[in-house]
């Protein structure tokens, strides 16, 4: 599976993004996805992740209340709706896709990642 991320930019805090993830192929309802966040200096981590039929959800402590994962398996798409952001929130967002069985954190179990998109909050 190819995945695309889009929807980033440069946001006041306080402001709200949607990241899209695009995948390719037949196969997009059979993967757990996942977001991930690299800041600059600091270790991709963990944002959110849903499985593959959309009734699992789970997300990082640090954006739990504020983050909202979805996905679309009729158009093979992946949401991260970001509310109330803040500027720590500033990073590279990453899409990624595993098919294990249940939802994972953990970074090396997605396959498939896409090219990441930049957000940039404001103070």
């Amino acid at each position: 599976v190819q995945l695309q991320a889009s929807g980033g930019g440069l946001v006041q805090a306080g402001g709200s993004l949607r990241l899209s993830c695009a995948a390719s192929g037949r196969t997009f309802s059979t993967y757990n996805m996942g977001w991930f966040r690299q800041a600059p200096g600091k270790e991709r981590e963990f944002v959110a992740t849903i499985s593959w039929s959309g009734r699992s959800t789970y997300y990082a402590d640090s954006v739990k209340g504020r983050f909202t994962i979805s996905r679309d398996n009729a158009n093979n798409r992946v949401y991260l709706q970001m509310n109330s952001l803040m500027p720590e929130d500033t990073a590279v967002y990453y899409c990624a896709a595993e098919r294990s069985g249940v939802v994972q954190t953990d970074i090396r179990e997605y396959d498939y990642w896409g090219q990441g998109t930049q957000v940039t909050v404001s103070s």
